[in-house]
């Protein structure tokens, strides 16, 4: 784990990323759709970080163009499209569970960023 994991928190600015990216950070990019809205999550050796403005909100884009536009202009090349947790049927009374933060990685897409 690099000095630049451990000083990163829940929340990521693009220069607070930038400044990361300069200083050996390799995360795994998770783009997560949310029925049209997007979010970005950034999988690191301290955890995972949600992509924010600076107010510490998280962003959300209404596409992937935008998001691959940003993060390949900071020498990001790829990442995971991943979906919301969706667990169960209440209406006709189908279980289900959530499925954890590594499978929703290992079942996402692999999508490319502009660079």
């Amino acid at each position: 784990m690099t000095a630049i994991d451990m000083s990163l928190g829940d929340h990521l600015t693009l220069k607070e990323l930038s400044h990361a990216l300069s200083h050996g950070l390799s995360p795994i990019v998770e783009v997560e759709s949310q029925d049209g809205i997007y979010i970005v999550r950034f999988h690191h050796a301290n955890g995972v970080s949600e992509l924010a403005d600076a107010d510490g909100n998280t962003c959300t884009f209404l596409g992937t163009g935008e998001i691959q536009d940003v993060l390949g202009d900071l020498g990001l090349t790829h990442g995971v499209l991943t979906w919301a947790d969706q667990c169960g049927d209440e209406m006709i009374g189908v279980p289900g569970h959530a499925i954890t933060p590594d499978e929703r990685l290992t079942y996402g897409t692999r999508i490319a960023f502009r660079s």
